[in-house]
């Protein structure tokens, strides 16, 4: 495909980021059908930053993201959590895009447990946006909130905003709305091997994502995940593989949009030290 139709793709997924998604730029998250604001056993960069909270000493993540079979709309995301003694420190940044178009968002997080049973996080990214027609780069400072709550042994709710101030980026002549999306959702494990997930999006001018899933752990080092997302509009159906080895992991996942096609994701893991 010619760089000029990645161009005209790439306006159709912004207007329907403007209708409820994320931004393109972050990354997807590891858990099924991006149910993430509730998975304590997973920080994934710029989702909900009080995960951050429930970390190993060190962990550090790589991840790469294709959109639709097309290497103009990939992105590549690295992140490194690190716990210490009064809270825990997370860096990231991803970047979408190619030559004639890219986002990049760099993120600093801070996270604190208190206990094992509620943790509270804080984060602050910087979006930046490459648009060839100005030949120039603009940017917007971000925020995001989150916090976990673990009611029972086995529920984890948990709830995350991003961009909750509606920073926008100002361009010459008019401005890029950047979404601000609001995140609530529970994780219930039924078993240590098999936990469901649910979690509801919100963007402040948009309808409702609805997205479910389950997660099961076999043979001790290889993880299932089966899963979907509802907007208004479409169903999208999601299935993950994880492969686990004593510190090390490995993810692979794939979500079906019955209109634009196959997203696909590979994530490598790494976490050092003796589990909390």
């Amino acid at each position: 495909m010619t760089k000029t139709a990645c161009t005209f793709l790439l306006l159709f997924l912004f207007s329907l980021t403007a209708r409820g998604q994320v931004a393109n730029v972050i990354p997807s998250a590891r858990s099924i059908a991006q149910t993430s604001v509730a998975d304590a056993s997973s920080w994934n960069a710029f989702h909900n930053p009080a995960m951050l909270g429930y970390i190993r000493p060190v962990e550090l993540s790589a991840a790469f993201e294709n959109r639709y079979l097309l290497k103009e709309l990939s992105t590549k995301s690295v992140q490194a959590g690190f716990a210490t003694r009064y809270v825990n420190i997370g860096v990231s940044f991803s970047h979408f895009g190619y030559s004639l178009y890219h986002e990049m968002l760099a993120g600093v997080d801070v996270a604190r447990d208190f206990s094992g049973k509620f943790a509270l996080g804080m984060g602050f990214d910087y979006y930046m946006a490459y648009v060839s027609a100005t030949g120039s780069y603009r940017g917007a400072l971000l925020g995001r909130i989150g916090m976990s709550l673990r009611l029972v042994d086995g529920l984890v709710i948990g709830f995350s905003a991003f961009n909750p101030f509606q920073n926008n980026i100002r361009l010459d002549l008019t401005t890029k709305r950047l979404p601000s999306v609001y995140s609530l959702g529970a994780s219930y494990h039924f078993m240590p091997e098999l936990v469901w997930r649910v979690q509801a999006d919100k963007e402040i001018s948009s309808r409702y994502r609805f997205a479910t899933g389950f997660e099961y752990l076999m043979l001790e080092r290889i993880q299932v995940k089966l899963g979907g997302y509802a907007t208004a509009r479409m169903f999208v159906p999601c299935l993950g593989f994880a492969f686990c080895v004593s510190d090390y992991r490995a993810d692979l996942d794939c979500e079906l949009n019955p209109v634009l096609g196959l997203t696909a994701k590979i994530a490598l893991h790494w976490a050092l030290g003796k589990e909390k």
